[in-house]
């Protein structure tokens, strides 16, 4: 098996989800204006008092991908601004990093995998890991556990969804000849 370089195992990937993730938020506005859901009661959903609502899962589900392919390429990491309050600015937000991140040339990011990332995790913590692992390791499952809540807030509320909806999004399935 051919190994798989640094960039087509980030960006592609952080890609494809978080245009699934603008599926699942096109899907939640067509959800609410057929049951007259208010919209903001929707962004600010959380499961438990000590987890974030939805519009912060949509942030942080933007925020790591862009941190995470900054890091793998060397690039300086800016502190992202919060200013989207409603679904079609959040759709706009996700948008704007799918098209940053797909303007990362593979060369900026490839041949970096033994590199060490270091960064200072949300508890405050310093961490220290060789690129292909903090991709792996933490970057990815870190992006990943954000959109997985966005979704399972969604469908908590109602929002018709199912696993394809989180897995292909508008895409075919890949699965099916």
């Amino acid at each position: 098996m051919a190994a798989i370089g640094l960039h087509a195992a980030s960006v592609p990937v952080l890609c494809k989800f978080l245009r699934n993730l603008v599926h699942l938020l096109r899907r939640a506005q067509a959800d609410m204006a057929a049951r007259s859901y208010d919209e903001q009661a929707l962004l600010q959903f959380r499961f438990s008092p000590d987890m974030h609502p939805l519009q912060r899962q949509i942030f942080y589900a933007c925020d790591i991908s862009q941190m995470a392919v900054a890091r793998l390429a060397g690039m300086p990491v800016a502190a992202p601004e919060h200013t989207e309050h409603t679904f079609d600015e959040l759709v706009a937000r996700i948008e704007r990093t799918v098209a940053w991140l797909e303007a990362v040339p593979a060369a900026a990011i490839d041949g970096r995998e033994a590199q060490d990332i270091v960064w200072v995790g949300g508890d405050g913590k310093t961490r220290r890991l060789a690129a292909a692992a903090y991709l792996q390791h933490w970057a990815l499952p870190n992006v990943m556990f954000h959109i997985t809540t966005s979704y399972n807030i969604l469908r908590h509320n109602g929002v018709p969804l199912g696993k394809l909806d989180f897995l292909n999004g508008c895409d075919a399935d890949p699965l099916m000849a």
